[in-house]
């Protein structure tokens, strides 16, 4: 294949788009395929070799996947993102000229992704244009998602829409990836809203329940985020530890704030254990123990973008602090000078009006079921079930 001649690839791309194979034309003008490591189909007068051969429907879709390989041998990542954007647009032509017809959706699947990847390498090696060419991409990906979601009178098994899924998680990637997740909400909102929801191959809808729940993360929507990555998390394959791995780092926080700690072993099973430390002191209410865990594994946690969840984590060991309080004391009625020294002997610097702003958000957060006796500073608990279980309350 490192020797395939113009003749010989424009021959095999012809053979597969008369036969409508999207599959392996898709192959055919995939950036990832060993084709591209041909010398011959490097030359400079690509268009000149390519005209008259027979391939006129897709002829601008091979000139551009020509064009790009060249640029990538030259390692101009900014020339081929371009070039790979145009051959988007031929693609996006190819399917607007196909109507009734889906079978070329394998190969938009391909462009795309090659599409998102260069402009990726493109940023990577320019950080002048940080954003810029995933922005540029993100508008071609956008029109081959206008074209699935527009095929809405097509006979659903020719439909275009079921492709809509594909492109959206692409996007999604691009979004999250220059920080623009504004843009994520029409997108979601279109894949809930289409008729074809339940019809999208299991890998797509893991990866699109995967990132809308990260975004739910970020959102504070901790619920909608709990039930989109437990679903990932469960249908991943067992196989792809990996995957599964990256899924956790969000499920378990997230878990964590609504009240479910994780065990040793699966953090040790998934090499999660940046969480042990965290988990054994928000069990113990020890705040000290909690700011140190956020300090040594800082790094990773803002890395993963998770850092002010798990910061949010330190509500929960106030919560247990403050229970270990009353189990000391067997009465519904507490000093919050009590609570002080508590929070003081845990290495935490507040005075009594801090102290009791503490109690009072638990008392709203509903995390504590009680009130303050602002006269004679005192926390006055429930006699029935004081401290409602976590898993019973959820996030605030």
């Amino acid at each position: 294949m490192a020797t395939l001649t113009v003749d010989q690839y424009t021959e095999n791309v012809e053979r597969a788009f008369k036969a409508k194979q999207g599959v392996e034309l898709g192959k055919l003008l995939s950036l990832r395929d060993e084709h591209v490591l041909s010398r011959p189909l490097q030359l400079c007068e690509i268009p000149l070799l390519v005209k008259g051969k027979g391939i006129a429907p897709i002829f601008d879709i091979v000139v551009a996947h020509l064009l790009c390989i060249k640029s990538i041998k030259s390692k101009d990542y900014i020339e081929a993102s371009a070039r790979q954007s145009a051959c988007v647009a031929s693609v996006v032509k190819l399917l607007q000229a196909q109507p009734e017809e889906n079978w070329c959706l394998p190969l938009m699947y391909t462009v795309c992704v090659d599409l998102r990847l260069l402009a990726q390498a493109a940023e990577i090696n320019d950080t002048i244009l940080r954003g810029k060419t995933l922005e540029k991409a993100a508008e071609s990906l956008l029109n081959c998602f206008r074209v699935c979601s527009a095929d809405n009178r097509t006979a659903m098994q020719v439909t275009k829409r079921v492709g809509m899924l594909n492109v959206v998680n692409q996007l999604l990637k691009v979004y999250f990836r220059i920080r623009q997740l504004n843009l994520c909400k029409p997108l979601i909102r279109a894949i809930e809203a289409s008729p074809m929801k339940d019809a999208f191959p299991q890998s797509q809808k893991i990866t699109y329940k995967f990132f809308v729940g990260r975004k739910a993360v970020i959102d504070s929507d901790y619920k909608t985020a709990d039930e989109c990555l437990t679903y990932a998390f469960q249908m991943c394959n067992k196989d792809s530890a990996k995957n599964k791995r990256v899924i956790l780092t969000y499920l378990v926080p997230v878990k964590m704030i609504l009240g479910y700690m994780p065990s040793i072993d699966i953090l040790q099973k998934y090499d999660l254990m940046q969480f042990d430390k965290l988990v054994t002191a928000v069990k113990a209410g020890n705040i000290q123990g909690i700011d140190d865990a956020l300090t040594e594994h800082e790094g990773f946690f803002i890395n993963s973008g998770i850092y002010l969840v798990v910061e949010k984590l330190k509500i929960t060991g106030y919560r247990n602090l403050f229970r270990l309080v009353y189990l000391a004391e067997k009465k519904h009625v507490i000093d919050i000078s009590l609570i002080q020294a508590a929070l003081m002997m845990m290495g935490q610097d507040v005075d009594a009006d801090e102290t009791q702003s503490l109690v009072a958000y638990l008392i709203y957060a509903n995390k504590i079921k009680g009130y303050i006796s602002l006269p004679h500073k005192k926390l006055v608990v429930s006699k029935q079930n004081p401290f409602p279980r976590l898993t019973t309350v959820g996030a605030v």
